[in-house]
């Protein structure tokens, strides 16, 4: 499932695009169109146009067309649980855990062609994705890439939500995912369930540091599904660390796994 890591590598896929000119859009999937935006003004706000700037705001990817002196649109792409986004036919990762990565022309949500016969496309079959112009950006909090142990300490002392459900708060920390999230909490030590705000100081600065390097490791090996713990994603598994059996629980509204002998 696309995370930050897999919309990161998105978006180093869809620089290869700036400077093409937009010589037509189709989108023939009208709900994956979000907050009002149409097929019809996709293709009046890009056709005629390139995209200037790509860049990503945790799992939103957002494609620029601002050119002086008149500012153009930002395309914001999502892509859910199974969205993959290909240019001129190529995909921006090799393998998305829990997606089919064959193609399937019905699958095809959005589709920008370019004057130099090239094209960028969204490809999502279980449709939980969505494009829109000019996304609100304000509304996600810190990319996860970027957020401060500060910052992250704030966030967490003013919520009693479990530990979990806080950090994929796409509005309080962005970016991070169920995968991602359950690997850094591993890591790190510490219970998914507990309430955000009775981390220590110390746990704090743990958790952060476990962040950064889960992500970095993740985007290094190439993916959201490549930490030490998803292999053992699964019912009646043990723990890779200490051999405990994991336990299984909902947290947030999400499959958890984690250790409850070293997870605490």
């Amino acid at each position: 499932m696309p995370e930050l890591i897999e919309v990161e590598y998105y978006r180093r896929l869809a620089e290869r695009s700036l400077g093409r000119r937009i010589d037509a859009v189709a989108a023939p999937d009208a709900w994956y169109l979000k907050r009002g935006t149409t097929g019809e003004g996709l293709a009046a706000a890009l056709i005629g146009r390139s995209f200037t700037a790509a860049r990503r705001i945790g799992k939103l990817l957002l494609l620029d067309t601002h050119e002086p002196p008149a500012g153009g649109p930002t395309l914001g792409l999502r892509f859910g649980m199974t969205g993959r986004l290909l240019l001129d036919d190529s995909a921006g990762i090799d393998q998305l855990a829990y997606a089919s990565t064959r193609s399937n022309p019905a699958w095809d949500r959005l589709t920008i062609a370019f004057a130099d016969g090239g094209a960028l496309r969204i490809t999502d079959p279980r449709r939980l994705g969505g494009v829109e112009l000019d996304p609100d950006e304000d509304r996600l909090g810190t990319d996860a890439l970027v957020l401060a142990p500060a910052a992250l300490r704030v966030l967490l002392a003013g919520s009693r939500a479990p530990l979990k459900a806080r950090l994929m708060d796409q509005g309080a920390v962005a970016g991070i995912g169920n995968l991602i999230c359950d690997e850094t909490l591993w890591r790190a030590s510490l219970d998914p369930a507990r309430p955000a705000n009775s981390l220590s100081p110390a746990e704090v600065r743990r958790l952060h540091r476990h962040l950064r390097t889960t992500v970095t490791d993740l985007l290094e090996r190439g993916g959201s599904h490549t930490g030490d713990l998803h292999v053992a994603r699964v019912r009646g598994a043990s723990c890779p660390r200490d051999g405990a059996p994991l336990e299984r629980r909902t947290i947030g509204g999400r499959t958890s796994y984690s250790c409850p002998r070293h997870q605490r």
